[in-house]
């Protein structure tokens, strides 16, 4: 499903990222680990088409997402890949079901369709009586896994997490690393996760540990 090969990326005279190369296949969960400053962030920013490699180039299903132009590429990132960062980034003047279409209508998809979907995913995930709540009115948890539901909802080959649980307390940790398999076993959903939690590295089928710009 991805392939990166001798991805490389400096920030002035700083060598961020070395060379790094990487496979991930359909319905696999693979976590990113390392210390700080060890490029994980920078590397999933270039996975996810948001920043650019000086070289080597990413794949997504056979599709080579570097030569694209900027706003073919928007399109390609909105349509087929779904974002989960470690603060929600939900907007807070509209609503659950409205913040979870977002994505929908930028994709152009139809307002009846893309409501169907957001209400289809906030059931599955446990939110049902939470669809006309604002992000203020949610507990940390939920927020969470709206932004889970915002992500998924173009149904995108592939989804991103960087610390998706830094904020979450213990229990809520918990519910989300249960999510990420569910969405597995149910959807075959291709996942990669930036983490520093231990344990949520620990339930990917497998883990990269990245250290000085390199998959080591």
């Amino acid at each position: 499903m991805i392939v990166a090969d001798n991805v490389k990326k400096s920030f002035g005279d700083l060598q961020v990222l070395k060379g790094i190369n990487m496979q991930v296949n359909k319905g696999e969960i693979v976590s990113i680990v390392g210390a700080s400053g060890a490029g994980k962030t920078t590397f999933l920013q270039i996975l996810g088409t948001l920043d650019r490699s000086d070289s080597g180039f990413v794949k997504y299903d056979g599709v080579e997402v570097n030569s694209m132009k900027e706003k073919q590429l928007s399109r390609f990132r909105n349509v087929n890949i779904g974002f989960v960062f470690q603060f929600h980034h939900l907007l807070p003047e509209f609503n659950a079901l409205e913040n979870v279409c977002i994505p929908a209508f930028i994709a152009r998809k139809s307002k009846s369709s893309a409501i169907r979907k957001a209400k289809d995913l906030l059931t599955f995930l446990g939110l049902e009586g939470r669809f006309d709540h604002k992000p203020s009115e949610l507990s940390g948890g939920e927020q969470q896994r709206i932004a889970v539901a915002r992500a998924l909802v173009n149904n995108p080959a592939v989804l991103l997490a960087d610390e998706p649980s830094g904020n979450l307390d213990s229990k809520n940790k918990q519910e989300l690393h249960k999510l990420f398999m569910r969405l597995r076993d149910k959807f075959s959903q291709t996942i990669v996760i930036v983490t520093h939690d231990k344990s949520l590295a620990g339930i990917a089928d497998r883990k990269l540990v990245m250290k000085d710009g390199l998959i080591v």
